[in-house]
């Protein structure tokens, strides 16, 4: 299963307060045990929600709300994107992560949808076409790849 481990923001991350260089040394050993043991499929910080926006939907109609935004502990400061065998193996991953705030801080896990989930809304036809745009995305993130 795939799933999606979202690194909670803190006050110090909406603030901008970079890391400093031995919770990054953690962080990026963290990250090479991930990757060795075929687990880490994405991973990344998010700049504070200040540089962000939000695009609200009723109906038709489209609002853009600019950062930042209110409640640190409710936004998401960072992200992985795991592959592992169930939830229980994922919480097991996460317990083994360095604070990556460095203080009071949480990561929430969460399943990633997959095509078997949708049922027989989710066509053979439809199924086909989402195959495609995967594989088109995949090739064109390799082809910027550094």
């Amino acid at each position: 299963m795939r799933c999606m481990v979202m690194v909670k923001a803190t006050a110090s991350t909406e603030a901008g307060e970079m890391p400093g260089t031995e919770l990054l040394a953690e962080m990026t050993k963290f990250n090479e045990e991930l990757v060795k043991a075929g687990v880490m499929l994405a991973g990344e910080g998010l700049q504070p929600s200040a540089k962000g926006a939000r695009v609200r939907f009723s109906g038709n109609s489209r609002t853009v709300v600019d950062g930042p935004f209110a409640e640190a502990k409710e936004l998401i400061a960072g992200f992985w994107l795991w592959q592992v065998r169930s939830l229980d193996e994922a919480i097991e991953w996460a317990k083994r992560c360095p604070n990556p705030t460095g203080v009071e801080g949480e990561l929430e896990i969460r399943p990633v949808f997959e095509a078997e989930d949708f049922g027989e809304e989710f066509t053979p036809e439809l199924r086909e076409k989402e195959e495609r745009l995967r594989a088109q995305a995949e090739v064109l993130a390799r082809g910027k790849a550094f």
